[in-house]
């Protein structure tokens, strides 16, 4: 090294790898003439999978909101494979306009993956000094400086303590807005981050303070929670009998979701216990949960340290209406 220079610590570059990727697709139970959905294309490794388990007959719709995942689906050259543009919770339209009126299976992969995290353009990490977007699909919607610029205390307290389950919320969310009115526009990811690690104890070994704010900002700014509640159901009733719903999800906000979702169509029954109604004559369910939940391998964590928060819940539809 030179006289007078320092060394500077780059960011870690993970290379994306595809999350539980045997265990989703064996929870499909392809058939081979199926027609299936990937609802979260990211960079294809549980798409290009299904493919290789599909017959000729066989039909893989996939969909992302994201323009660079819509870019690494070129590649796949396959009259069995279509790509769509759009976000997850459209998929009931996705499907009429395709005149497809009933699936095989459903595979929702939740998150952000490792290629948006690692590029400092898109501000989803405080680990790049770069615009503070945070949007999926860049060409629509508020970018998370916009919502930072604009929000009132009260907002951006409830953001961060909703979705980001930060105890700290109150005092991020003030010191947000007394440096706002000192004139600091907030339009960086490392400006962000120096705000909250000023507001934060930093009382968690081995996690950033800004870890659960950039968080909560990403899941608000693109409104994840709410897009799995609305798609849900719409999995449901596209499935035919037998079909599989199979979704990772990285943090119990939305596991959480997912598990009401399955538990609510197994146990329709929300009588009070000693109600008298025979067995026979209670609502029988649309939807049941297919094994336990399933979590990466000590393996798998060791060669991808970021599948560590990963469950996969599975469930299939049943031919009650």
């Amino acid at each position: 090294m030179s006289a007078g220079l320092t060394s500077v610590p780059v960011p870690q570059i993970f290379q994306h790898v595809t999350v539980l990727l045997d265990e989703a697709v064996e929870a499909l139970a392809i058939k081979p003439e199926g027609t299936y959905v990937d609802g979260t294309f990211g960079r294809g490794g549980h798409s290009r999978k299904i493919l290789q388990q599909l017959g000729k007959g066989g039909r893989l719709i996939a969909m992302d909101r994201d323009l660079a995942a819509i870019g690494a689906a070129s590649d796949i050259d396959d009259a069995r494979f279509t790509i769509v543009h759009s976000h997850f919770a459209a998929i009931g339209e996705v499907l009429a306009n395709l005149n497809i009126n009933q699936v095989d299976g459903v595979l929702l992969d939740l998150g952000i993956s490792s290629p948006q995290i690692d590029e400092g353009g898109r501000g989803f990490s405080f680990r790049f000094d770069g615009p503070l977007d945070m949007r999926m699909d860049q060409t629509r919607g508020q970018t998370a400086a916009d919502f930072i610029a604009n929000a009132t205390e009260q907002q951006l307290t409830g953001v961060i303590k909703e979705y980001g389950e930060e105890r700290f919320a109150k005092q991020i969310a003030r010191t947000i807005v007394a440096q706002r009115a000192g004139g600091v526009g907030i339009t960086t990811t490392g400006q962000l981050a120096k705000i909250v690690a000023g507001a934060v104890p930093k009382i968690e070994p081995g996690q950033d303070p800004a870890t659960r704010t950039f968080q909560a900002l990403r899941i608000f700014i693109n409104q994840e929670l709410e897009e799995l509640a609305l798609i849900l159901p719409q999995c449901l009733a596209a499935l035919a009998p037998q079909g599989r719903l199979a979704v990772i999800s990285f943090h119990s906000l939305e596991d959480r979701i997912v598990k009401r979702f399955i538990r609510g169509e197994q146990d329709r029954d929300d009588l009070p216990a000693n109600f008298p109604v025979r067995a026979k004559d209670l609502p029988q369910p649309r939807m049941v949960a297919v094994g336990k939940a399933v979590k990466p391998s000590a393996g798998e964590v060791k060669r991808n340290p970021r599948s560590r928060s990963a469950v996969l819940r599975v469930a299939e539809r049943t031919s009650v209406l």
